[in-house]
């Protein structure tokens, strides 16, 4: 016999009207201004500057978006840095034709500029032999104004180092290769960027690109969910050490692999860490390479780090105030300063980095699906921290991410890294403010796993266009789809007419964060309609033409 208890009024079923379970189930006011922002991509972070009127002396504050490119502080700017960088990867990957045209000829005021200058240079170094000091004052300040000049007709860059600050001398370290790896044919780079052109057995002619992967070495065994076999044989040290130098491995690979095919080899990727930690990188390749000489080049890349050798981490020294120095906290005396410390380098560098024996790469030809999916997959985790691109869901996986994470706290990171007076080092140019074992550098923070700076790779020949480029051809297309004036506004000669300064959250003109989101969401929403119906204008008017028996302009 089977006793079935009737279930108490008010527990099955909706909540009583007017309760507090009731009223908890409907949905917070913040949360959808919120979410409706995101969806309409409004900036959750704006950033207010104040504008002012310098003629009448008005003053409003606008908004501008913050930025930012991780979703974990502002999902709607990391969603449009990452839907830019697509529109970057994908102009650059299967380019025809030279991105970057050659620099335009030297006019003749660039001469003759150039060759003023070029003369104050040699009537400075007359008076420098014959010790007229007052000369050389008067000459190094013609030089400034005919450097200002130059700056101001057009030219790029310095024409040469300024006499006021000292040159340093710079450490030379032997360029021979290592034995310990292989060797590498070397060309003359020839100035092309683009892929060779193949033909097909039907007479047409295709320029395929491709996608490479490559990865680290291996440290030890480990799991499918990335935890080691074996978490006291794992090298953590090495592993360290090689997120932290790993963009400066793959700078030297990009450098070995266009003196061995012979040309300017152009590519586009992101560095992201895999299920162990360790990172990895996916790049887009404009033209093709056989897959031979891309691991074989691989094989043969290497970066030596000389710095000093370190051990395991000792005790924090201490500062002396009156000796400007850090000294050891048992016997006092200074630690070695940077230079010394280089100067006791032998023959063998504190560290070298290596690419493992994983290596992929992948053909893909113009128009593919494949293109588009790829190209997703390559900027796939641009918008997380490093830290954020792999649940970690386990203890093993947990345990993993702080001993890794451990090991990067006290690994050196640059010459200026506090960790360096855990092994007994001053840093170069050490002060009284650093904390031993606590740098701030990036790589040491446990949400980049060493993957400190540098994580998308973009070479300067790709596009031919900066990020800021690309978004003013956002900005022109809008434009244009919308009928608006694509000539900008002339500027007068003269002062700036307006002011901008930095507003505050406390600013009694400040208004409050949801009065700016809901304005901002109010005018997105408008911009959407009318980008919307402009679309539609546009598609009838096409399929009008195409009616009548007009080519379209994509015909």
């Amino acid at each position: 016999m089977t006793i079935t208890a009737e279930p108490l009024p008010g527990l099955a079923g909706e909540p009583r009207p007017g309760s507090r379970a009731a009223r908890r189930l409907l949905p917070l006011a913040a949360d959808v201004v919120k979410d409706m922002a995101s969806e309409y991509g409004v900036c959750l972070r704006p950033v207010g500057l104040r504008r002012t009127d310098l003629t009448t002396g008005q003053t409003e504050i606008i908004d501008v978006p913050c930025g930012a490119t991780r979703e974990d502080k502002c999902p709607p700017c990391a969603q449009r840095a990452r839907r830019l960088r697509k529109t970057q990867i994908r102009e650059g990957w299967h380019r025809a034709d030279e991105p970057a045209p050659a620099p335009r000829p030297a006019t003749e005021e660039h001469r003759a500029l150039i060759s003023l200058r070029a003369h104050l240079e040699y009537f400075r170094d007359q008076a420098v032999r014959e010790s007229k000091w007052d000369q050389v004052g008067e000459v190094d300040d013609a030089t400034r104004e005919v450097e200002e000049a130059i700056a101001a007709e057009g030219l790029r860059g310095t024409v040469a180092p300024s006499h006021d600050k000292p040159v340093e001398p710079k450490r030379q370290r032997s360029t021979k290769r290592r034995q310990d790896a292989p060797a590498l044919p070397r060309q003359k780079v020839q100035p092309r960027t683009v892929g060779r052109v193949y033909t097909a057995p039907d007479g047409s002619e295709y320029r395929p690109s491709m996608w490479l992967t490559v990865t680290l070495d291996s440290y030890g065994p480990v799991r499918p969910d990335g935890s080691p076999v074996d978490p006291t044989t794992y090298d953590y040290r090495r592993a360290a050490w090689d997120a932290i130098t790993f963009p400066r491995l793959l700078d030297r690979f990009w450098q070995n692999l266009r003196r061995c095919v012979g040309w300017n080899v152009q590519y586009a990727g992101c560095v992201e860490p895999q299920r162990r930690l360790a990172p990895h990188a996916h790049f887009a390749i404009r033209g093709t390479i056989p897959r031979t000489v891309l691991r074989e080049v691989a094989a043969a890349t290497y970066h030596q780090v000389w710095w000093p050798t370190v051990g395991e981490p000792g005790r924090a020294p201490l500062w002396d105030q009156e000796g400007e120095a850090w000294c050891d906290g048992e016997t006092g005396r200074p630690l070695p300063t940077w230079d010394q410390a280089l100067d006791a380098i032998g023959d063998e560098p504190a560290h070298v980095i290596r690419f493992g024996s994983q290596i992929r790469a992948e053909g893909v030809n113009a128009g593919d699906k494949d293109a588009e999916r790829t190209i997703g997959y390559i900027t796939k985790y641009i918008t997380k921290s490093a830290a954020d691109c792999h649940a970690v869901t386990t203890d093993r996986q947990r345990d993993h991410l702080e001993r890794f994470w451990r090991q990067l706290r006290v690994t050196p990171c640059s010459e200026r890294c506090a960790n360096w007076l855990l092994y007994g080092i001053q840093p170069k140019k050490a002060h009284g403010k650093l904390r031993p074992g606590n740098c701030k550098g990036r790589v040491h923070q446990r949400s980049t796993l060493g993957i400190g700076g540098r994580r998308i790779l973009v070479s300067r020949d790709w596009s031919g266009k900066t990020l800021a480029d690309h978004r003013y051809d956002a900005r022109a297309w809008v434009r244009a789809l919308l009928g608006g004036d694509d000539q900008a506004p002339t500027v007068e000669e003269g002062p700036a007419p307006v002011a901008w300064e930095l507003a505050r959250p406390n600013d009694p003109d400040m208004p409050p964060m949801r009065h700016r989101l809901l304005r901002a969401l109010a005018q997105r929403i408008q911009w959407r309609n009318a980008l919307n119906a402009a679309k539609d204008r546009a598609a009838q008017h096409a399929d009008a033409n195409d009616s009548n028996g007009e080519e379209s302009p994509s015909g």
